[in-house]
Protein backbone atom coordinates (compact mmCIF):
# COMPACT_ATOMS: atom_id res chain seq x y z
CA UNK A 1 0.00 0.00 0.00
CA UNK A 2 1.36 3.31 -0.71
CA UNK A 3 2.49 5.74 2.07
CA UNK A 4 0.74 9.15 1.62
CA UNK A 5 3.05 12.52 1.95
CA UNK A 6 -0.30 15.11 3.30
CA UNK A 7 0.99 19.05 2.30
CA UNK A 8 -1.64 22.06 2.80
CA UNK A 9 -0.41 24.62 0.00
CA UNK A 10 3.10 24.47 -0.17
CA UNK A 11 3.75 23.20 3.77
CA UNK A 12 4.56 19.10 3.30
CA UNK A 13 3.63 16.31 6.41
CA UNK A 14 4.72 12.33 6.22
CA UNK A 15 1.81 10.72 7.82
CA UNK A 16 2.73 7.93 9.87
CA UNK A 17 0.49 4.60 9.83
CA UNK A 18 -1.06 4.44 12.92
CA UNK A 19 -4.04 2.61 13.85
CA UNK A 20 -6.78 4.70 15.08
CA UNK A 21 -9.22 3.55 18.52
CA UNK A 22 -12.65 4.55 17.51
CA UNK A 23 -13.23 3.29 20.96
CA UNK A 24 -16.12 0.39 22.66
CA UNK A 25 -18.67 -0.85 20.03
CA UNK A 26 -22.28 -0.34 20.69
CA UNK A 27 -23.86 -4.21 20.95
CA UNK A 28 -27.50 -4.11 20.00
CA UNK A 29 -30.04 -6.49 19.01
CA UNK A 30 -31.65 -6.43 15.28
CA UNK A 31 -35.50 -7.65 14.48
CA UNK A 32 -35.10 -9.44 11.22
CA UNK A 33 -37.12 -9.78 8.36
CA UNK A 34 -38.30 -13.18 9.76
CA UNK A 35 -39.85 -11.85 13.42
CA UNK A 36 -36.25 -13.57 14.63
CA UNK A 37 -33.85 -11.39 16.32
CA UNK A 38 -29.81 -11.70 16.01
CA UNK A 39 -27.07 -9.66 17.29
CA UNK A 40 -25.49 -6.77 16.07
CA UNK A 41 -22.61 -4.16 16.90
CA UNK A 42 -22.90 -0.14 15.82
CA UNK A 43 -19.71 0.70 15.16
CA UNK A 44 -18.99 4.32 17.40
CA UNK A 45 -17.10 6.08 14.73
CA UNK A 46 -19.21 7.96 11.88
CA UNK A 47 -18.27 10.80 9.78
CA UNK A 48 -20.75 13.45 9.55
CA UNK A 49 -23.60 13.23 7.34
CA UNK A 50 -23.10 10.03 6.55
CA UNK A 51 -25.85 6.77 8.22
CA UNK A 52 -24.00 4.31 10.41
CA UNK A 53 -24.61 0.88 9.29
CA UNK A 54 -25.01 -2.17 12.00
CA UNK A 55 -23.04 -5.11 11.62
CA UNK A 56 -23.96 -8.85 12.29
CA UNK A 57 -22.34 -10.37 14.99
CA UNK A 58 -21.49 -14.30 14.34
CA UNK A 59 -19.24 -16.62 16.30
CA UNK A 60 -18.11 -12.78 17.86
CA UNK A 61 -16.85 -11.62 14.92
CA UNK A 62 -18.82 -8.43 13.12
CA UNK A 63 -19.68 -9.27 9.56
CA UNK A 64 -21.41 -6.79 6.89
CA UNK A 65 -25.04 -8.10 5.95
CA UNK A 66 -25.42 -7.40 2.17
CA UNK A 67 -28.81 -7.25 0.75
CA UNK A 68 -30.51 -10.05 -0.31
CA UNK A 69 -30.81 -8.76 -4.38
CA UNK A 70 -26.83 -8.70 -4.07
CA UNK A 71 -25.23 -8.21 -7.64
CA UNK A 72 -28.42 -7.48 -9.24
CA UNK A 73 -27.71 -4.03 -9.79
CA UNK A 74 -24.66 -4.38 -11.83
CA UNK A 75 -26.71 -6.75 -13.94
CA UNK A 76 -29.57 -4.61 -15.27
CA UNK A 77 -27.71 -0.83 -15.08
CA UNK A 78 -26.14 0.58 -18.44
CA UNK A 79 -22.82 1.71 -16.60
CA UNK A 80 -20.85 1.83 -13.65
CA UNK A 81 -21.47 5.59 -13.22
CA UNK A 82 -25.39 5.10 -13.06
CA UNK A 83 -24.87 1.92 -10.74
CA UNK A 84 -23.13 3.82 -7.95
CA UNK A 85 -25.34 6.75 -8.86
CA UNK A 86 -28.55 5.39 -8.26
CA UNK A 87 -27.13 3.63 -5.44
CA UNK A 88 -25.92 6.76 -3.54
CA UNK A 89 -28.37 8.79 -5.25
CA UNK A 90 -30.88 7.07 -3.09
CA UNK A 91 -29.20 7.81 -0.10
CA UNK A 92 -29.06 11.42 -0.66
CA UNK A 93 -32.75 11.37 -1.11
CA UNK A 94 -33.26 9.21 2.15
CA UNK A 95 -31.83 11.90 4.47
CA UNK A 96 -34.73 14.21 3.53
CA UNK A 97 -37.13 12.13 5.46
CA UNK A 98 -35.15 9.78 7.42
CA UNK A 99 -32.10 11.64 9.26
CA UNK A 100 -28.57 10.32 9.53
CA UNK A 101 -28.69 11.14 12.96
CA UNK A 102 -31.67 9.18 14.07
CA UNK A 103 -31.61 5.97 11.52
CA UNK A 104 -29.45 3.83 10.85
CA UNK A 105 -29.04 2.65 7.22
CA UNK A 106 -28.90 -1.25 5.75
CA UNK A 107 -28.99 -2.84 2.48
CA UNK A 108 -32.45 -3.94 1.67
CA UNK A 109 -33.36 -7.44 3.69
CA UNK A 110 -37.21 -8.21 1.86
CA UNK A 111 -36.81 -8.07 -2.03
CA UNK A 112 -34.76 -10.86 -2.87
CA UNK A 113 -33.02 -10.98 -5.88
CA UNK A 114 -35.11 -13.91 -7.64
CA UNK A 115 -38.20 -11.16 -6.83
CA UNK A 116 -36.46 -8.06 -8.31
CA UNK A 117 -35.46 -10.20 -11.57
CA UNK A 118 -39.41 -11.28 -11.74
CA UNK A 119 -40.65 -7.88 -11.59
CA UNK A 120 -38.09 -7.08 -14.34
CA UNK A 121 -39.46 -9.14 -16.51
CA UNK A 122 -41.80 -8.32 -19.30
CA UNK A 123 -45.52 -8.92 -19.08
CA UNK A 124 -47.14 -11.82 -20.58
CA UNK A 125 -49.31 -12.01 -24.05
CA UNK A 126 -52.77 -13.18 -23.36
CA UNK A 127 -51.49 -16.24 -25.18
CA UNK A 128 -48.57 -16.35 -23.01
CA UNK A 129 -50.81 -16.18 -20.02
CA UNK A 130 -53.00 -19.00 -21.30
CA UNK A 131 -50.54 -21.37 -21.54
CA UNK A 132 -48.90 -20.73 -17.74
CA UNK A 133 -51.93 -20.85 -16.80
CA UNK A 134 -51.98 -24.46 -18.56
CA UNK A 135 -48.87 -25.39 -17.35
CA UNK A 136 -50.36 -24.89 -13.43
CA UNK A 137 -53.28 -26.77 -14.04
CA UNK A 138 -51.54 -29.91 -15.81
CA UNK A 139 -49.66 -29.74 -12.32
CA UNK A 140 -52.91 -30.01 -10.73
CA UNK A 141 -51.68 -27.03 -8.64
CA UNK A 142 -55.35 -24.98 -7.16
CA UNK A 143 -54.10 -21.38 -8.10
CA UNK A 144 -54.78 -18.75 -10.80
CA UNK A 145 -51.57 -17.27 -12.89
CA UNK A 146 -49.94 -13.88 -11.39
CA UNK A 147 -48.69 -11.73 -13.42
CA UNK A 148 -45.33 -10.46 -12.49
CA UNK A 149 -43.58 -8.48 -14.73
CA UNK A 150 -43.94 -5.28 -14.67
CA UNK A 151 -42.68 -3.90 -18.12
CA UNK A 152 -45.49 -4.00 -21.03
CA UNK A 153 -45.90 -6.92 -23.38
CA UNK A 154 -44.40 -7.36 -26.28
CA UNK A 155 -47.48 -8.51 -28.54
CA UNK A 156 -46.38 -10.97 -31.61
CA UNK A 157 -46.19 -10.17 -34.64
CA UNK A 158 -43.97 -10.68 -37.88
CA UNK A 159 -40.47 -9.72 -37.86
CA UNK A 160 -40.82 -6.94 -39.71
CA UNK A 161 -43.23 -5.75 -37.70
CA UNK A 162 -40.67 -5.89 -34.47
CA UNK A 163 -39.43 -2.33 -34.70
CA UNK A 164 -42.72 -0.74 -34.02
CA UNK A 165 -43.39 -2.88 -31.75
CA UNK A 166 -40.71 -2.37 -29.26
CA UNK A 167 -41.20 1.30 -30.30
CA UNK A 168 -44.55 0.62 -28.94
CA UNK A 169 -44.18 -1.55 -25.77
CA UNK A 170 -40.17 -0.68 -24.50
CA UNK A 171 -38.85 -1.92 -21.11
CA UNK A 172 -39.51 1.23 -19.26
CA UNK A 173 -38.37 -0.50 -15.90
CA UNK A 174 -34.18 -1.48 -15.54
CA UNK A 175 -33.70 -2.05 -12.12
CA UNK A 176 -35.35 -2.27 -8.70
CA UNK A 177 -33.02 -0.94 -5.32
CA UNK A 178 -34.29 -1.15 -2.11
CA UNK A 179 -32.74 0.38 1.10
CA UNK A 180 -33.71 -0.32 4.88
CA UNK A 181 -33.77 2.37 7.76
CA UNK A 182 -33.43 1.41 11.11
CA UNK A 183 -34.22 2.95 14.23
CA UNK A 184 -33.38 2.25 18.19
CA UNK A 185 -35.58 1.02 20.57
CA UNK A 186 -35.73 1.88 24.70
CA UNK A 187 -34.64 -1.62 24.79
CA UNK A 188 -30.71 -2.20 23.21
CA UNK A 189 -32.91 -3.29 20.05
CA UNK A 190 -33.17 -1.68 16.36
CA UNK A 191 -35.99 -2.42 13.98
CA UNK A 192 -37.21 -1.86 10.80
CA UNK A 193 -38.83 2.13 10.97
CA UNK A 194 -38.33 3.31 7.21
CA UNK A 195 -38.01 1.95 3.81
CA UNK A 196 -36.64 3.67 0.22
CA UNK A 197 -37.40 2.15 -3.01
CA UNK A 198 -35.76 3.22 -6.54
CA UNK A 199 -36.99 2.54 -9.43
CA UNK A 200 -34.39 2.90 -12.51
CA UNK A 201 -35.97 3.59 -15.87
CA UNK A 202 -34.68 3.69 -19.17
CA UNK A 203 -33.81 6.66 -21.06
CA UNK A 204 -33.21 4.67 -24.11
CA UNK A 205 -35.06 1.07 -25.16
CA UNK A 206 -31.95 -1.30 -26.72
CA UNK A 207 -33.06 -4.19 -28.65
CA UNK A 208 -32.38 -5.98 -31.64
CA UNK A 209 -33.55 -6.30 -35.34
CA UNK A 210 -34.19 -9.36 -37.03
CA UNK A 211 -30.84 -8.75 -38.76
CA UNK A 212 -29.14 -9.20 -35.25
CA UNK A 213 -28.16 -5.79 -35.04
CA UNK A 214 -28.96 -3.59 -31.59
CA UNK A 215 -31.27 -0.85 -31.97
CA UNK A 216 -32.21 1.81 -29.71
CA UNK A 217 -35.37 3.67 -29.13
CA UNK A 218 -35.14 7.06 -26.82
CA UNK A 219 -37.74 7.37 -24.54
CA UNK A 220 -38.94 11.12 -23.59
CA UNK A 221 -38.43 12.11 -20.03
CA UNK A 222 -42.57 12.66 -19.26
CA UNK A 223 -43.38 9.02 -20.89
CA UNK A 224 -40.82 7.68 -18.61
CA UNK A 225 -42.08 9.39 -15.66
CA UNK A 226 -45.76 8.52 -16.40
CA UNK A 227 -44.37 5.51 -16.29
CA UNK A 228 -42.23 5.16 -13.55
CA UNK A 229 -45.57 6.38 -11.23
CA UNK A 230 -47.65 3.79 -12.75
CA UNK A 231 -44.99 1.11 -11.38
CA UNK A 232 -44.20 2.44 -8.40
CA UNK A 233 -47.99 2.21 -7.44
CA UNK A 234 -48.12 -1.63 -8.37
CA UNK A 235 -44.30 -2.03 -6.67
CA UNK A 236 -45.74 -0.63 -3.66
CA UNK A 237 -49.03 -2.87 -2.93
CA UNK A 238 -46.29 -5.70 -3.11
CA UNK A 239 -43.96 -4.33 -0.46
CA UNK A 240 -46.99 -3.98 1.51
CA UNK A 241 -48.00 -7.52 1.09
CA UNK A 242 -44.33 -8.20 1.91
CA UNK A 243 -43.71 -10.33 5.22
CA UNK A 244 -41.86 -8.05 7.58
CA UNK A 245 -42.57 -4.45 6.03
CA UNK A 246 -45.86 -4.02 7.76
CA UNK A 247 -46.80 -0.13 7.58
CA UNK A 248 -43.53 1.36 7.67
CA UNK A 249 -43.28 4.64 5.82
CA UNK A 250 -41.78 4.45 2.32
CA UNK A 251 -40.51 6.91 0.10
CA UNK A 252 -40.06 6.02 -4.03
CA UNK A 253 -37.61 7.75 -6.24
CA UNK A 254 -37.20 7.55 -9.75
CA UNK A 255 -34.18 7.53 -11.33
CA UNK A 256 -33.88 7.97 -15.21
CA UNK A 257 -30.20 6.19 -16.28
CA UNK A 258 -28.12 7.61 -18.99
CA UNK A 259 -27.80 6.01 -22.34
CA UNK A 260 -25.13 3.07 -22.27
CA UNK A 261 -22.36 5.58 -23.96
CA UNK A 262 -22.83 7.94 -21.91
CA UNK A 263 -19.75 9.52 -19.64
CA UNK A 264 -21.46 10.99 -17.12
CA UNK A 265 -24.54 9.40 -15.14
CA UNK A 266 -27.91 9.87 -15.02
CA UNK A 267 -30.31 11.53 -12.21
CA UNK A 268 -33.34 11.19 -9.81
CA UNK A 269 -36.14 12.66 -11.02
CA UNK A 270 -39.15 12.58 -9.39
CA UNK A 271 -40.01 11.12 -5.11
CA UNK A 272 -43.12 10.76 -3.00
CA UNK A 273 -43.43 9.43 -0.01
CA UNK A 274 -46.32 6.94 1.61
CA UNK A 275 -47.15 7.61 4.92
CA UNK A 276 -46.57 4.93 7.66
CA UNK A 277 -50.07 2.62 7.59
CA UNK A 278 -50.93 4.27 3.85
CA UNK A 279 -51.01 2.94 0.82
CA UNK A 280 -51.74 5.55 -1.17
CA UNK A 281 -48.90 8.65 -2.35
CA UNK A 282 -48.41 11.60 -1.12
CA UNK A 283 -47.82 14.41 -3.43
CA UNK A 284 -45.11 13.68 -6.31
CA UNK A 285 -42.49 16.27 -5.81
CA UNK A 286 -39.71 16.77 -8.89
CA UNK A 287 -35.93 16.71 -8.24
CA UNK A 288 -33.57 18.68 -10.26
CA UNK A 289 -30.20 17.13 -10.09
CA UNK A 290 -28.34 17.00 -12.85
CA UNK A 291 -24.69 15.18 -13.88
CA UNK A 292 -22.27 17.77 -16.70
CA UNK A 293 -19.13 17.20 -18.15
CA UNK A 294 -16.44 19.98 -18.68
CA UNK A 295 -15.55 20.98 -21.43
CA UNK A 296 -18.66 19.55 -23.68
CA UNK A 297 -20.94 21.66 -25.50
CA UNK A 298 -23.78 20.59 -23.29
CA UNK A 299 -21.90 21.92 -20.20
CA UNK A 300 -21.61 25.26 -22.58
CA UNK A 301 -24.86 25.71 -23.47
CA UNK A 302 -26.43 25.07 -20.06
CA UNK A 303 -24.09 26.37 -17.41
CA UNK A 304 -22.22 28.94 -19.90
CA UNK A 305 -20.78 30.92 -16.68
CA UNK A 306 -19.30 27.40 -15.17
CA UNK A 307 -18.11 26.46 -18.54
CA UNK A 308 -16.07 29.40 -18.96
CA UNK A 309 -14.57 29.30 -15.59
CA UNK A 310 -13.55 25.61 -15.88
CA UNK A 311 -12.09 26.85 -19.53
CA UNK A 312 -10.27 29.39 -18.05
CA UNK A 313 -8.92 26.51 -15.15
CA UNK A 314 -8.04 24.60 -17.79
CA UNK A 315 -6.18 27.18 -19.97
CA UNK A 316 -3.79 27.69 -16.57
CA UNK A 317 -2.82 24.22 -16.32
CA UNK A 318 -2.09 23.84 -19.66
CA UNK A 319 0.31 26.62 -19.60
CA UNK A 320 2.30 25.19 -16.82
CA UNK A 321 3.75 22.16 -18.31
CA UNK A 322 4.32 21.18 -21.88
CA UNK A 323 3.67 17.56 -22.12
CA UNK A 324 0.34 18.57 -20.70
CA UNK A 325 -2.21 16.35 -21.83
CA UNK A 326 -5.58 17.14 -20.68
CA UNK A 327 -8.18 18.32 -18.22
CA UNK A 328 -11.95 16.81 -17.40
CA UNK A 329 -14.37 17.59 -15.06
CA UNK A 330 -17.55 16.08 -13.81
CA UNK A 331 -20.25 18.70 -11.88
CA UNK A 332 -23.35 17.74 -10.15
CA UNK A 333 -26.15 20.26 -10.23
CA UNK A 334 -28.57 20.55 -7.63
CA UNK A 335 -31.63 22.83 -8.18
CA UNK A 336 -29.98 24.65 -11.20
CA UNK A 337 -26.35 25.27 -9.06
CA UNK A 338 -22.99 23.42 -8.45
CA UNK A 339 -23.26 21.20 -5.88
CA UNK A 340 -19.48 19.66 -6.16
CA UNK A 341 -16.91 19.06 -9.38
CA UNK A 342 -14.59 16.23 -9.75
CA UNK A 343 -11.20 17.27 -11.78
CA UNK A 344 -9.20 14.78 -13.34
CA UNK A 345 -6.01 15.68 -14.32
CA UNK A 346 -3.61 13.11 -16.66
CA UNK A 347 0.23 14.10 -16.67
CA UNK A 348 3.22 13.23 -17.87
CA UNK A 349 5.84 13.21 -14.98
CA UNK A 350 9.73 12.88 -14.78
CA UNK A 351 10.43 13.78 -11.14
CA UNK A 352 8.77 13.70 -7.90
CA UNK A 353 9.99 17.33 -7.51
CA UNK A 354 7.73 18.27 -10.80
CA UNK A 355 4.57 16.03 -8.49
CA UNK A 356 5.34 18.23 -5.67
CA UNK A 357 5.40 21.38 -7.54
CA UNK A 358 2.50 21.07 -10.12
CA UNK A 359 0.32 19.62 -6.84
CA UNK A 360 1.27 22.88 -5.16
CA UNK A 361 -0.24 24.94 -8.54
CA UNK A 362 -2.74 23.23 -9.05
CA UNK A 363 -4.23 23.55 -5.16
CA UNK A 364 -3.35 27.56 -5.63
CA UNK A 365 -5.09 27.82 -8.68
CA UNK A 366 -8.32 25.56 -7.95
CA UNK A 367 -8.85 28.13 -5.07
CA UNK A 368 -8.79 31.06 -7.76
CA UNK A 369 -11.44 29.74 -10.25
CA UNK A 370 -13.79 27.88 -7.93
CA UNK A 371 -16.08 29.53 -5.31
CA UNK A 372 -15.95 27.75 -1.75
CA UNK A 373 -19.57 26.87 -1.70
CA UNK A 374 -19.02 23.79 -3.24
CA UNK A 375 -17.19 20.53 -2.74
CA UNK A 376 -14.08 19.92 -5.09
CA UNK A 377 -12.28 16.96 -5.73
CA UNK A 378 -9.04 16.77 -8.30
CA UNK A 379 -7.30 13.64 -9.24
CA UNK A 380 -3.58 13.80 -10.70
CA UNK A 381 -2.73 10.87 -12.54
CA UNK A 382 -0.02 9.27 -14.81
CA UNK A 383 1.06 6.36 -16.46
CA UNK A 384 2.04 5.20 -13.07
CA UNK A 385 -1.32 5.13 -11.21
CA UNK A 386 -2.60 8.84 -9.22
CA UNK A 387 0.02 11.01 -7.64
CA UNK A 388 -1.77 13.40 -5.77
CA UNK A 389 -5.22 14.22 -4.53
CA UNK A 390 -6.60 17.65 -3.73
CA UNK A 391 -9.65 17.99 -1.87
CA UNK A 392 -11.91 21.02 -0.63
CA UNK A 393 -14.80 21.14 1.03
CA UNK A 394 -17.36 23.78 1.21
CA UNK A 395 -16.22 27.34 3.16
CA UNK A 396 -12.54 25.33 3.66
CA UNK A 397 -10.15 28.32 3.97
CA UNK A 398 -7.29 25.95 2.02
CA UNK A 399 -7.57 22.47 0.29
CA UNK A 400 -6.23 19.34 1.77
CA UNK A 401 -3.35 17.73 -0.39
CA UNK A 402 -2.34 14.37 -0.63
CA UNK A 403 1.18 13.34 -2.56
CA UNK A 404 1.56 9.45 -2.80
CA UNK A 405 4.98 8.48 -2.52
Amino acid sequence: MKRILVMVLSSIFVLTACAPNFGEQEEIVQETEDDSKEQAIIPKYNKAGYYQTPLSQKEGEPSYKPGEARGVVAENLNTRLDIDEFETGLMRIAQDTFSPDTYLFQEGQYLKGDVINSWLKRQKTAEEAKVAQAELDEKKKDEKYTELGLNPALPEGEPSTLEQRNQDNPIYLAHIIEHNYLIRKDDDAIQLDGMVIGLAMNSVHYYKQKDGFEREHKIPRDVLLEKGKEIAEKVLQRMRNTKGVGNVPIVFAIYEQEEKKSIVPGNFIAKAEVKQGSNSFGKWETIDEDYVFFPSPGGTQDYREDAQRFDQFKGEIESFFPNYTGVIGKAFYKNGEMNYIDIEIPMQFYSKGEVIAFTQFVASEVMEYFPDYISLEVNIMSNSGQEALILREPKQDEPTVHIYK
